[in-house]
């Protein structure tokens, strides 16, 4: 299918209210349609289940799963649009937001200094009102600005809309082998990536990666771990480290999730302490911001890709082998009505300094509202 016919498909869906997401995964040409065939909300109950799921921040509660026998998928090819130009924002600075997350901040630097937490990661929601949000064209935009990113569109009529453009792999695996990443620390981009990383954020994000190596080596699973790389995501630059490995069998799936989210990249360290300290303070609900979302146990056989002469995503997959692919919700917004809610955080060490961190969310929040607020 062409181009233009993945966008016409999102508006029919948009139009039907069914449950779906639309989805492309990084650097990939790809654009998957998930479309449920009734409006019940699923949870999931185990991870050995078959579909996309779309999971909270908060761990306690539920994920909702789209089930991949009550789901009708599609696959279109997507070509980028090399003509779109980057959007320039006239950025407006409330105060209130401001002040009360540099207060926030302030409290989260304390805390860690009275208590030793190495890391917390706090946030803050920002709301635009804007009347008729045009979703297709904000999707369309994601896509051809983020081709690195996961870059997602997803709706049910009982939870609401959230799209976003995510540079963060939470856990992919392939049959038994697997891939995740360590990513902290952000910078501006400023026309090359040769750029001077403080204490702080090497710091930061060494937590991090050893958190996420000494986590699955409590599970037996040894890790290859590449160097610390930075890497462009938008407007933002990123350190970040690719962890791999084997796992002894895809039973163990669901403890490595659990391990692994919240991890320390978007809650802090320790886990527990760092949580807590953001659901009491931060004042308002994350939902699925910094939650994680994508394919779950995908089955892929040759039989799919004769049909497609593109063969997806270049593999040559044997039969019945299974795939999940799930990110982490960063760079996202949730659309109700003529309400944008923009999520954006950081995160925070004895180091860190509050206005500056306020201003780290700024740079955030300019990668989704260039999609949504024109110039």
């Amino acid at each position: 299918m062409n181009h233009s016919s993945v966008l016409t498909h999102l508006q029919k869906s948009l139009a039907y209210k069914k449950p779906f997401v639309f989805y492309r995964k990084p650097n990939s040409n790809i654009v998957c349609e998930n479309v449920q065939l009734d409006n019940e909300l699923y949870f999931l109950d185990n991870y050995n289940e078959k579909g996309f799921i779309f999971a909270p921040f908060d761990n306690t509660e539920k994920t909702i799963l789209f089930p991949l026998d009550k789901t009708t998928i599609s696959k279109h090819v997507y070509l980028v649009n090399p003509l779109l130009s980057e959007t320039v924002i006239n950025d407006v600075e409330y105060d209130n937001h401001k002040k009360n997350h540099i207060d926030l901040v302030n409290s989260g630097i304390e805390y860690i200094k009275n208590n030793k937490v190495p890391k917390i990661v706090l946030s803050r929601k920002e709301t635009i009102h804007k009347k008729d949000v045009d979703i297709v064209a904000v999707f369309e935009n994601l896509l051809n600005k983020y081709e690195k990113a996961f870059v997602y569109v997803w709706f049910h009529p009982k939870v609401g809309l959230w799209l976003g453009a995510t540079p963060e792999t939470l856990l992919n695996t392939h049959n038994n082998n697997f891939k995740t990443m360590s990513l902290a620390g952000t910078q501006v981009f400023n026309k090359n990536t040769d750029v001077f990383w403080e204490e702080k954020e090497i710091q930061e994000h060494k937590f991090v990666t050893d958190y996420i190596v000494e986590e699955l080596n409590k599970l037996n699973i040894t890790c290859n771990v590449t160097l610390p790389t930075t890497i462009k995501a938008g407007n933002l630059l990123h350190i970040q480290v690719n962890i791999s490995g084997r796992l002894k069998n895809t039973s163990v799936i669901d403890k490595v999730i659990k391990a692994l989210h919240p991890t320390p990249a978007i809650c802090g360290l320790p886990k527990e302490k760092a949580k807590n300290f953001i659901l009491k303070n931060e004042n308002y609900n994350r939902e699925f911001y910094t939650g994680f979302l994508g394919e779950l146990n995908f089955e892929l056989d040759k039989r799919q890709n004769k049909n497609n002469k593109r063969n997806i995503e270049n593999h040559a997959y044997n039969f019945k082998q299974i795939q999940s692919a799930l990110f982490v919700n960063l760079r996202c917004m949730q659309i109700k009505k003529n309400e944008i809610s923009i999520y954006v955080g950081g995160g925070i060490t004895k180091d860190s300094n509050a206005e500056k961190e306020y201003f780290e969310t700024v740079a955030k929040s300019k990668v989704m509202k260039s999609v949504i607020i024109p110039t």
